[in-house]
């Protein structure tokens, strides 16, 4: 992969320029690990440890499956093991999916006070979620990593992971409490070691998160100290 990243770079032609805005979309899913550790450390959210955790089974689903099916990626000497279904299709659609199913159904954007306003940033949202993980699998294809097939296959196994897996522990939950997988949700925030790490399901208590209550306790804090500065220095 490295030898091919750097033949790519190499290439003295307009599409090389391509290839390498390919080669870095390519690479981009790395980053959300790291952002699921952080983010997972500093909110402690439910939603995001959930999240996190389906990513990872959906890492172990295809480590399984391309060893079940042993299918060879459609340029042998380039990629490491086999190529069904793609890894980084199924990593993003699964992303995605998840993602856009919360922002949809639980999550409350800050209004700008004009509906069509944020009517069109939600569309924006949802359109950089569904274009990222687009341009991820694309960059496979081009990049030959994997072939159509490979790839139609790894988004289709993520979406089948992500959405039924936010119905599960997300929508049903709080839409009927009183289930069956409301109550096993209850229980599992009410235990002793959950309620100990800080575990918190934001959204259940607030629309956005308890995001904007944050900002205006630290907003309200902050113009305090400010006003004692000021008159310190009276």
């Amino acid at each position: 992969m490295t030898e091919h990243l750097f033949q790519v770079v190499l290439a003295d032609d307009d599409s090389s320029y391509f290839s390498l805005g390919l080669a870095l979309v390519t690479l981009s899913p790395i980053l959300l690990m790291a952002s699921y550790a952080a983010l997972a450390v500093q909110t402690r959210e439910f939603l995001v440890i959930v999240m996190w955790a389906g990513q990872i089974l959906g890492e172990l689903l295809n480590w399984v499956i391309k060893r079940a099916i042993k299918q060879d990626r459609p340029i042998e000497s380039i990629g490491n093991g086999y190529g069904f279904p793609s890894s980084h299709s199924q990593y993003m659609a699964y992303f995605a999916s998840f993602l856009t199913c919360h922002l949809y159904f639980r999550h409350r954007f800050s209004s700008t006070g004009y509906p069509v306003l944020d009517f069109l940033w939600r569309m924006i949202v949802y359109a950089g979620l569904l274009g990222w993980s687009g341009l991820v699998a694309y960059s496979r294809y081009y990049l030959g990593y994997h072939n159509g097939n490979q790839i139609f296959w790894g988004l289709a196994i993520g979406t089948i992971l992500g959405v039924p897996l936010y119905f599960v522990t997300e929508a049903i939950p709080t839409r009927y409490p009183t289930s069956s997988l409301g109550k096993a949700k209850s229980m599992i925030l009410n235990n002793t070691i959950v309620k100990w790490l800080q575990i918190r399901d934001g959204w259940a208590v607030w629309a956005d998160g308890g995001r904007e209550g944050e900002w205006l306790r630290w907003r309200k804090e902050w113009e305090r100290r400010q006003e004692s500065a000021k008159e310190k220095t009276r």
